[in-house]
């Protein structure tokens, strides 16, 4: 196993991505997504690569990059999502979006529409308790194919 020593770069941000974290995710989703296709099954698989949250657009005195809530990037393929696309856009510093804003509600309704899942029916438990999986997302239609 490798020791990645952790993806929260609030130091060394920039030669720790490039030098540690980096490469070897790259390597790895593009084994995950070529083995994938060549074996037929990346229609039927959604592959999601995010965070939890974006990064500063300032760099700290550490050359790091702390928290952000208001803007964040992920990855979607397969499985019904369309790719080959950039949705979204970040003003000039990269704080704060600027177009096609989306909570993550909407990206798990979309992820959910993908796979055959309607993510806007109540679903009832064995007791009959009734459980809605996406409260107010809804699917990105420029996400699906």
């Amino acid at each position: 196993t490798i020791d990645f020593g952790g993806w929260d770069t609030h130091q060394k941000n920039f030669s720790d991505m490039k030098d540690k974290l980096l490469p070897p995710w790259d390597q790895a989703l593009a084994a995950l997504l070529t083995d994938l296709k060549d074996h037929g099954l990346l229609d039927s698989t959604v592959v999601w690569s995010t965070g939890e949250m974006g990064r500063t657009p300032k760099i700290n005195k550490n050359a790091g990059r702390d928290h952000w809530g208001k803007a964040m990037s992920m990855m979607l393929a397969g499985g019904g999502i369309r790719g080959g696309q950039g949705i979204g856009a970040t003003d000039k510093e990269g704080g704060n979006v600027t177009e096609d804003p989306c909570i993550p509600g909407d990206i798990a309704a979309t992820v959910l529409q993908a796979m055959g899942i309607d993510p806007s029916r109540e679903y009832r438990t064995p007791s009959g308790r009734p459980i809605r999986i996406i409260g107010d997302g809804k699917p990105m239609r420029q996400l699906l194919v």
